[in-house]
């Protein structure tokens, strides 16, 4: 496959993915911030969002507070905001136009009637149709974009390098999510235990569609021991780290070329600590460096399977 296909089938998809992640961490945060009724309590809840994503550096040059209104449009409908939903789906309608011969035409139909719907979006029709309904729109959208892409497309390295994107991308968010509630999100003292900690840790679980997974599996209280096994280690919870980087190893092995020893070397060295780990290693050594170490890697894989697959792309252009 050429480099250019492969790279903009890769990024259609991360872009899709990255869309519907940011809509579950802005719906958890939005949902979070109605139960407190202090203002200056509900606007604290929306660094998280920007905590999560990476973007407060970028948000704070641009904005002068944090609040729901202001987080919303920036990761929501800035157009200027490369990480936002408006421009996540602006660019995997794009990524999908240039490969318009690769994928199939229902594909294509999603991401446009998408794109196409997303433009007519602005703050006073998001207000108008429900902040949840919104996220619940975006969410419903991506589930319509892959099960239409696992229903029609061909099993060849399109399908592979679209899988590819979705779990690179899957996978870090799961880990900024759990990071996030646990070093950044962590109540005082007396809430630990408490109603707060057990909503946050609930909405953690509702926001990656595990909430009722974790039922079933544990039958018990919500702890955070227990979450992060859930959304680290288990190999049968679809957006686990474990899970998505079980798929990213076993694709790396099925289109490997001369130049990816390293990629496929970096992720199955990942999928191995997370195969053979313990949660009792894991929260001894501190659940933030471990989680920090991981983005770490992650990013380092995904370096590799740029310069792997997609670094002749940059060299025809040059």
């Amino acid at each position: 496959m050429l480099s250019r296909t492969a790279s903009t089938l890769y990024w259609m998809s991360r872009n899709v993915e990255r869309a519907e992640n940011t809509a579950r961490i802005l719906d958890v945060a939005h949902r979070m911030s109605l139960l407190t009724k202090d203002p200056d309590l509900q606007d604290q809840e929306w660094f998280a969002p920007l905590n999560i994503t990476g973007t407060l550096f970028p948000f704070s040059g641009r904005h002068a507070i944090v609040n729901s209104k202001e987080v919303l449009h920036f990761m929501a409908l800035d157009a200027d905001n490369p990480s936002s939903i408006y421009s996540c789906a602006r660019q995997a309608r794009e990524n999908a136009r240039a490969v318009r011969g690769t994928i199939t035409s229902e594909m294509w139909e999603v991401l446009n009637g998408t794109w196409l719907e997303m433009q007519n979006m602005d703050e006073d029709r998001l207000y108008a149709r429900g902040i949840s309904s919104f996220f619940d729109w975006v969410k419903e959208r991506s589930h319509l974009f892959r099960g239409v892409t696992f229903g029609t497309i061909r099993r060849d390295e399109a399908f592979q390098f679209h899988r590819l994107g979705t779990y690179l991308e899957r996978a870090d968010n799961t880990a900024r999510m759990l990071d996030v509630k646990y070093h950044v999100l962590l109540p005082s003292v007396e809430d630990v235990g408490g109603a707060v900690d057990y909503y946050q840790w609930s909405a953690v679980l509702r926001s990656v569609s595990a909430f009722e997974s974790y039922r079933k599996v544990y039958r018990d209280i919500i702890t955070p021991l227990k979450v992060a096994e859930l959304l680290i280690l288990r190999d049968d919870i679809p957006r686990s780290m474990r899970f998505c980087y079980r798929d990213v190893y076993q694709i790396l092995c099925e289109v490997q070329n001369r130049a990816s020893m390293e990629a496929t070397r970096q992720a199955g060295e990942i999928y191995a600590a997370l195969q053979f780990g313990t949660m009792q290693n894991i929260f001894q050594a501190g659940l933030h460096e471990y989680l920090t170490s991981f983005l770490e890697s992650s990013n380092k894989l995904s370096g590799e399977v740029d310069k792997a697959f997609f670094a002749r792309t940059l060299s025809a252009t040059a």
